[in-house]
């Protein structure tokens, strides 16, 4: 069993509800019930939504924290495992309900977008680094059966929309530092002139990194212009880019080096340099117009990518041998991606019906290709640079997927209902035939159907069900490498295919308190698992069946006028459903899925005394987490940390100012904040930092 929740949150849980009870007089007003469009797919009352969808706001992305990463928003969300690895080239671990846990770098299973545009590829691998926290007026998050009208991939959809530019054009500037060499500086200018709305934002963060060797420097900048062509329509066109040059990769660590020095680095990171560049550049553009009570929407995009990562495998095996996963795929991996979709969707209601009835049909393309190079991470004897060309390839990931939904309110009832034909299609042309040709395709196709029904059994009190079908592609780099030394791809991965169903409840207390919880069940086929990853390189299989049952629960309460607390719970049994051989080691049914913790915990209490200052704590307990299928190695153990945080503000005439101060890790606890799921080196661990201290300031100017 996992180690049970602390004693201390144990005391704080029942105390928070007690006080939110007590709010209930006070009658204090709180934004509630935001509208989101993540699901329905038009602005609708997340109360009034038969699925979990959640909102957080611009201040909550904004108050008191860094807008560096999203893990600092996230963990407010039930159901979500943001799983930050203080390691800038592999960025965040995100799950949702367990889906995305396994992923080896970056996200996936999870499908993400901004201002409308994926920010995952075809095959479901995305980079939460591309949001732009500086520039965000809301996220989006949806879990559950509903996610599955998003196409493959989507065990979940987070979605980040930018604010629109308005009001007197104003520019600004902003510094934070912090511990372990952080600085951040960040430009900014917004406004309208003559009805067109602009957002300019450029930001440079640098950072020795907690642990050795994981020294990184992200600069990324935005631009959206959004103005209104005529009176029946708007548009909005965006350039976002992010570029990390040399960024340096720690690796995992192994328990007894974690355990001697959390800052330590394996031997292989230094002697190979591992580390990793991006140049990531995209424009896009939104564009909507309405037709009577009809609308239309249409979304275009293009970019282009660059990544050259320098890996760990060595030049010899043990023997003295030269590696042949070296020789064969190269310890350098280095590819230039073209990327271009669009999607276009017609949003019909229909008076004649009963009630209010949308009848909702679109159609959303995607493509990208790679021209990907392999290369030996060493040149005679010096190591950790680009030798002699060992792959080369272009591979083409598409996606074609039409789909059509229906939105339909009733008296007390709300239904929504959609099914999407999802296809994703993988080519991959070898050129580098002097080891023979490995090219070859592939094709999956699934029809993924969700519907959900809620009843207001009160104004205050609506219950759902939610059902729906799934499934989940093999990323491209899950597929780059096949079982042990065979060269090509392993095109003999199945995708995974999952059958999901959710009941929960929405309650609203007054005006000051609302409550979300949900109960839900997921059963898989084909689990796709680490088979093998070791140096840098992973390989993949299919599991037999895995089930997941979870209870999640929210709460947002406005105490009174100066104190408000959000909480978040969840209860998550991700299991294997059935054995398997799990590379070498058998896998037995109850096996509990790695990355995956039982159960989850976010507290927060607010306080904001006068309009010009506010302060919060937040604790997170986390439970133990199991590194690999066979859950016989040492598991993560659990912990909780508590943060604290403050920012005030000042204004002067046309000048505003702001003050952010954080401590993370009040307590300076040692824990391991994220693990590498089936690592064959046994470096599953990445230890979090102890306790750390953040400052910033900031001013704006109003013309």
């Amino acid at each position: 069993m996992n180690t049970p929740v602390p004693s201390r949150f144990v005391l704080l849980l029942p105390g928070l509800l007690g006080l939110c009870s007590a709010a209930l007089a006070d009658g204090a007003p709180l934004i509630l019930d935001p509208s989101v469009v993540t699901g329905s797919r038009s602005a609708s009352p997340s109360f009034d939504l038969p699925y979990s969808v959640d909102s957080i706001s611009r201040e909550q992305i904004s108050d008191g924290q860094l807008g560096i990463n999203a893990s600092e928003v996230l963990s407010r969300v039930p159901g979500l495992v943001v799983q930050n690895r203080q390691n800038y080239a592999q960025d965040l671990q995100i799950s949702s309900r367990g889906f995305g846990a396994r992923s080896a770098f970056g996200v996936r299973g999870i499908k993400l977008i901004a201002d409308g545009i994926p920010a995952s590829t075809p095959d479901g691998q995305g980079q939460a680094a591309t949001f732009n926290l500086d520039t965000a007026e809301r996220i989006e998050v949806l879990r559950g059966p509903a996610a599955t009208l998003y196409g493959s991939n989507a065990g979940g959809v987070i979605q980040m929309f930018s604010r629109d530019g308005e009001g007197p054009p104003r520019i600004g500037a902003e510094t934070l530092f912090g511990s372990d060499g952080l600085n951040k500086n960040h430009l900014t200018a917004e406004g309208a002139v003559d009805g067109a709305g602009f957002v300019l934002d450029a930001s440079r963060m640098d950072t020795n990194g907690y642990r050795d060797h994981s020294s990184a420097r992200r600069d990324q900048t935005f631009a959206k212009l959004n103005f209104e062509p005529d009176e029946d329509s708007k548009m909005a066109l965006i350039y976002s880019s992010l570029e990390q040059n040399g960024t340096q990769d720690p690796l995992g660590q192994t328990w007894d080096a974690y355990k001697a020095d959390p800052r330590s680095v394996s031997s292989n990171a230094l002697q190979y340099n591992t580390r990793k560049s991006i140049d990531h550049q995209q424009l896009g553009m939104n564009y909507e117009r309405y037709f009577g009570g009809a609308t239309l929407q249409a979304t275009a995009y293009t970019g282009r990518r660059s990544v050259i990562q320098y890996l760990s495998i060595p030049k010899f095996t043990n023997t003295g041998e030269l590696n042949p996963a070296n020789e064969r795929g190269g310890g350098v991996v280095q590819f230039d991606r073209k990327f271009y979709g669009g999607g276009v969707r017609w949003m019909q209601p229909i008076d004649s019906a009963p009630g209010e009835l949308m009848i909702i049909a679109g159609l959303d393309f995607d493509q990208s290709e790679d021209s990907r190079h392999g290369y030996q991470n060493y040149s005679g004897t010096t190591l950790g640079v680009k030798g002699q060309l060992r792959r080369d390839e272009i591979d083409t990931a598409r996606s074609l997927d039409p789909y059509i939904q229906t939105n339909w309110a009733i008296d007390n009832w709300t239904l929504q209902a959609g099914l999407r034909h999802s296809t994703m299609e993988l080519d991959v042309d070898d050129q580098f035939l002097s080891k023979g040709d490995s090219s070859g395709n592939k094709t999956y196709q699934k029809n993924t159907p969700s519907m959900s029904v809620m009843y207001a059994f009160t104004p205050d009190l609506h219950g759902y069900v939610s059902a729906g079908k799934g499934f989940e592609t093999p990323t491209q780099a899950e597929l780059a490498y096949a079982p042990g030394n065979i060269e090509g791809f392993n095109f003999g991965l199945k995708p995974s295919e999952s059958t999901q169903y959710e009941v929960g409840l929405k309650a609203q207390l007054n005006s000051s308190t609302r409550i979300n919880a949900a109960v839900f069940q997921i059963t898989t086929e084909d689990e796709l698992v680490v088979q093998a990853s070791k140096d840098g390189r992973t390989s993949y299989q299919n599991a037999g069946r895995t089930l997941r049952r979870g209870f999640e629960l929210g709460i947002e309460s406005q105490l009174s006028e100066q104190w408000s607390t959000n909480i978040a719970y969840t209860r998550l049994q991700a299991t294997y459903d059935s054995d398997f051989g799990g590379g070498a080691k058998a896998v037995d049914k109850g096996n509990y899925l790695p990355g995956v913790p039982q159960t989850t915990l976010f507290a927060e209490l607010n306080w904001k005394p006068r309009d010009w200052v506010s302060t919060a704590i937040e604790g997170m307990y986390r439970s133990k987490v199991y590194v690999e299928d066979t859950n016989q190695q040492r598991a993560a153990p659990g912990y909780s940390v508590f943060n604290w945080r403050a920012r005030f503000e000042q204004k002067v005439e046309h000048w505003a100012f702001h003050q952010t101060l954080r401590l993370d890790n009040l307590l300076d606890r040692q824990y391991v904040g994220s693990v590498i799921v089936g690592d064959g080196n046994d470096r599953y661990y990445e230890a979090a930092p102890g306790r750390s201290w953040f400052a910033g300031a900031g001013a704006e100017y109003q013309f």
